[in-house]
């Protein structure tokens, strides 16, 4: 990681968001049929129509499992929020591509760590349990830790969680509401055992939950030969220590500081994209409007944000991923994409844990920062080897351990193996889950999400509010 930069101003935000969507234009059309699921989530209560992000001091007391949304996802109740209006605009389309327009595409947003008893129900169930298995993310016993000083929410805090032999079993930092994420046992196999199953009907769900409160119950309880976790916080020079701590532990673990740290400026948003053959079309889109877009957005802000992208295909192709590093000069960004071609490809896999682990330990993600974000782009899945999983698995660790949230944006590509795995990265590092919907017409058919109610957005509102959200900051017309 490296320090920070000199601040620039939040001009790249809407910047990089439109070149997302851009991206994602084409990745609506899918290069495979429709690929139809039977949902194991049963009804949902929850509702995912999250409010625009509030700032970090009006965060605080937003507490995750009790019902609203928080780390990094706003500050009003699932359910709650107003929607913004069901008229999607429309802008006007390049001459040649006639799906690449911002505001034309449609999408969601379900987050699993805010709606944390239907993923339990949902990891518990026939499909759950087997997509468990093939990418051996077996496991979600998790632990909510809160940083706070005088009730005002740390951002950026180390969280580091130790077993009772003193080894790290997990590393994270808190978002900007004071929230971090830690599991254990999440790559065990042995622990599986213990995840109950589930046919997916009303009252196997209200069984196992009853179960599962038992569970906790004696999880929590003192124990002699099983203490529990020793829990490090980080923050401004201070650390606090807290042992005997249950994972899981039904309530968010708050820890309280003396002084709190002021959050960071900076801002580093990575777009890891795939650029297998049918890319092109948004290649030159990009290389034709984005210095114009960005140029527009240029304007006024106080953070410093800084994009980096990296495109990825699959082995045996011309390459398998290709790095951009960060940087606040958008133009030079622009020149290098001008220069891509998308080809490759052919067969389902693509090299997605190669492009993952480049991208958290291979680029230079700031020490300190307000929100690092980490958007990946694909309809498709890496391969099921033992080598690629566990390279999958140490980028997960790394990612969670640097504070990099990732934020997978799931085309009509996507099967239902493939939005298991991208909902397992987000719920380990505290991203959200994105996914285009059929709402819009474009492309072929999307896979119904497993989720709960959500609201349908244009996709570009969805992610400005999320980068918004996560950095912080006040809704963009609030």
């Amino acid at each position: 990681m490296r320090p920070n930069g000199a601040s620039r101003g939040l001009a790249v935000l809407l910047a990089a968001v439109v070149l997302l969507c851009f991206v994602l234009a084409g990745c609506s059309g899918s290069k495979r049929g429709d690929d139809g699921r039977s949902s194991a989530s049963g009804n949902h209560s929850a509702s995912s129509q999250l409010s625009s992000g509030a700032s970090s001091d009006s965060a605080a007391g937003s507490s995750p499992g009790s019902g609203s949304v928080s780390g990094g996802s706003g500050g009003s109740e699932p359910g709650t929020g107003s929607s913004s209006g069901g008229t999607f605009g429309k802008a006007s389309l390049p001459s040649g591509h006639p799906q690449a327009g911002p505001g034309q595409l449609t999408a969601g947003e379900w987050r699993d760590i805010d709606h944390w008893d239907d993923w339990q129900d949902l990891l518990a169930s026939r499909e759950g349990r087997d997509n468990r298995k093939n990418w051996e993310y077996y496991r979600f016993d998790r632990l909510v830790v809160r940083a706070e000083a005088e009730g005002r929410p740390i951002a950026d805090a180390d969280v580091i969680v130790k077993d009772t032999n003193g080894r790290v079993v997990w590393r994270t930092k808190t978002d900007v509401d004071g929230y971090a994420y830690a599991y254990a046992r999440m790559f065990e196999r042995d622990a599986d055992r213990r995840m109950p199953e589930s046919n997916a009907g009303r009252d196997d769900r209200r069984a196992r939950g009853r179960g599962q409160e038992e569970e906790g119950r004696q999880e929590q309880g003192f124990n002699r030969a099983e203490p529990g976790y020793d829990v490090e916080v980080r923050a401004g020079g201070e650390t606090k220590t807290l042992s005997h701590v249950p994972i899981p532990r039904n309530e968010p673990l708050v820890v309280a500081f003396d002084r709190r740290p002021e959050p960071s400026d900076a801002v580093d948003l990575m777009f890891v994209v795939d650029t297998t053959g049918s890319m092109q079309d948004e290649i030159d889109f990009l290389r034709e409007e984005l210095k114009d877009v960005v140029t527009r957005a240029r304007q006024g802000g106080q953070l410093d944000v800084e994009v980096s992208v990296v495109f990825y295909r699959d082995r045996h192709d011309e390459y398998v991923f290709k790095p951009y590093p960060f940087t606040g000069d958008i133009d030079k960004v622009v020149e290098r994409i001008a220069q891509e071609k998308a080809e490759g490809g052919g067969d389902y896999p693509e090299a997605v844990e190669q492009a993952l682990s480049h991208a958290v330990r291979g680029e230079e993600w700031r020490r300190s920062a307000r929100t690092r974000l980490l958007f990946l782009v694909g309809d498709a899945p890496p391969r099921t080897e033992p080598q690629v999983l566990d390279e999958l698995h140490d980028a997960t660790l790394e990612a969670a351990e640097l504070g990099i949230r990732i934020v997978p944006v799931a085309s009509s590509g996507v099967d239902v193996s493939t939005e298991y795995l991208m909902r397992f990265l987000a719920a380990a590092t505290g991203g959200t889950y994105v996914f285009l919907t059929d709402h819009s017409g474009i492309g072929n058919d999307h896979l119904e999400a497993a989720v709960g109610e959500f609201e349908v957005r244009p996709l570009n509102d969805l992610l400005v509010e999320i980068i918004r959200r996560y950095a912080g900051l006040p809704p963009e017309n609030g």
